[in-house]
């Protein structure tokens, strides 16, 4: 892939609770599509935005059947691949671990910190082994869009600020909750790893937007979380959410060159090992995320 190659961009929309469905779009087909790593959550919304192609994942399943550590994250992230999703805008709801970002605002997470321990983490394994760089995990050049959007809208967003994954599916205690402001996390939510890890394997481009429903459990002056609560709040913050997501699908559906967060060629260097020592049934498994590379090695 050169640099001068242009790409027409297809954007992938992940929905956390409360999203299960996206306004708006045209020629909508909810589609099953088959991965070798097992079922997605749910079908793809596959459809268009002003001429935009998109393809929508409820990440939990409509109607919310799956638990966070019961996501099938390889799948949901291998079945947009093969869809042929270029970009992906996250978004989940999150507990706010800091007095200045209460109930109701909006984060656009530029960092993480994976404190998950049940999960399926890489498309890459024994048989072909890979090391993909996670500094940047998302991409400045998708937030760029995202936040002049929000500043149109007048929507309540921070640019910046570190997701705290825990696994889930209980709330945290109170000392895990200050151990995190401590550390200088901003929100802690329970999905956007291995979400975002995988998303780079896939050379996809990511951004993540954090939708604040409540303050965890360490502000002294608001009850500790509820579920009836969350509720409430995510209720309020999915109707913004979805009037965001229709102003960003066009500007970020616009025709592009290869993105400065270097997602698109994350594996370039990444694969280590021999082709003769590779296993050719994960290499297999490997077509839609790796073909790229794996055609030319």
């Amino acid at each position: 892939m050169s640099k001068s190659v242009q790409i027409e961009p297809v954007i992938g929309l992940i929905g956390g609770s409360g999203l299960y469905d996206i306004d708006g779009l045209e020629d909508k087909e909810w589609r099953r599509v088959e991965t070798p790593w097992g079922e997605p959550s749910d079908e793809l919304l596959f459809g268009r935005l002003k001429g935009v192609r998109c393809v929508f994942l409820p990440r939990h399943g409509r109607g919310h059947p799956i638990p966070p550590s019961e996501l099938n994250f390889r799948a949901n992230i291998d079945a947009l691949k093969r869809s042929g999703v270029t970009d992906i805008v996250s978004l989940s709801a999150v507990g706010s671990l800091r007095d200045d970002l209460p109930p109701g605002t909006f984060v656009l997470v530029d960092q993480f910190i994976d404190r998950s321990f049940a999960r399926k983490k890489s498309f890459f394994g024994r048989g072909c082994v890979a090391h993909v760089g996670m500094a940047e995990p998302t991409s400045a050049r998708m937030g760029d869009v995202i936040m002049a959007e929000a500043a149109n809208m007048e929507l309540n967003m921070q640019r910046g600020g570190t997701y705290l994954v825990m696994e889930g599916p209980q709330f945290s205690t109170r000392a895990e909750s200050e151990l995190y402001r401590q550390w200088g996390c901003s929100v802690i939510g329970m999905t956007n790893m291995p979400e975002a890890k995988l998303a780079r394997e896939a050379e996809i481009c990511y951004a993540s937007i954090a939708m604040v429903t409540d303050y965890d459990c360490w502000h002294d002056e608001h009850d500790n979380v509820t579920v009836e609560a969350v509720v409430a709040v995510m209720k309020r913050n999915a109707e913004r959410a979805r009037a965001l997501v229709k102003a960003v699908i066009p500007p970020l559906g616009k025709k592009r060159g290869l993105c400065p967060s270097g997602a698109e060629r994350a594996l370039d260097h990444a694969i280590i090992t021999a082709p003769d020592a590779r296993d050719p049934a994960l290499l297999a498994k490997l077509d839609a995320v790796a073909g790229r590379v794996l055609s030319h090695s």
